[in-house]
C-alpha cells in the first residue's frame, strides 16, 4: 500500500486526479488547523491583572504527576505525558494510547518566578504568577 502524496516527503503530485485533489484539500486543512486540534498542543488562556498573571491550560485526562511545569529564565514550559493503559481482558478497541503534549511561552520580565503556583482542577491547570515588586505601574506627576 502506498501512502497518499500528502504523507510522502518530497513526493510529486498530479493535481488533476481526484485522489490528488483530495490530498491537496487535506493538506490545506491540516496546515490551517490550530495546534490543539492536530494533537500538537492544547488550549491555553493567559490573562493579566494588576499584580499577577494567570495561565489556564486544558489538560483533560492527565493526572498531576503526569504534568511537568518548568521555567528557564523567562521561558515557561508546560509538558504532559501519559503512557497507554494495558486493557483488561480481550481488547476490541483501544484509542487511549500514549500521549505527550508540550507548549512553551515567553513570560514578561516582570514575573516573579519564585512565586509561581500551579494546581490541577477538573482537567485544567491553573497557574498564578505574581509580578515583581518593581513591575507595578505607578503614576508619575508631570511638573
Amino acid at each position: 500500500m502506498t501512502l497518499p502524496a500528502i504523507f510522502r516527503p518530497g513526493a510529486v503530485t498530479r493535481w488533476n486526479e481526484p485522489a490528488d485533489i483530495f490530498d491537496r484539500m487535506m493538506q490545506r486543512m491540516f496546515q490551517d488547523m490550530p495546534a490543539e486540534m492536530t494533537g500538537d498542543g492544547y488550549p491555553v488562556d493567559i490573562s493579566e491583572e494588576d499584580d499577577h498573571i494567570l495561565v489556564d491550560a486544558e489538560l483533560p485526562g492527565f493526572k498531576k504527576d503526569e504534568i511537568n511545569v518548568s521555567i528557564n529564565d523567562d521561558l515557561l514550559s508546560i509538558e504532559a505525558e501519559r503512557s497507554s493503559e494495558t486493557p483488561k481482558g480481550r481488547s476490541h478497541l483501544q484509542e487511549r494510547r500514549y500521549n505527550r503534549v508540550q507548549r512553551m511561552f515567553r513570560l514578561p520580565s516582570t514575573v516573579d518566578t519564585g512565586s509561581i503556583e500551579a494546581k490541577l482542577e477538573g482537567g485544567v491547570l491553573h497557574m498564578e504568577m505574581k509580578k515583581a515588586e518593581n513591575a507595578h505601574t505607578r503614576k508619575i506627576e508631570v511638573k
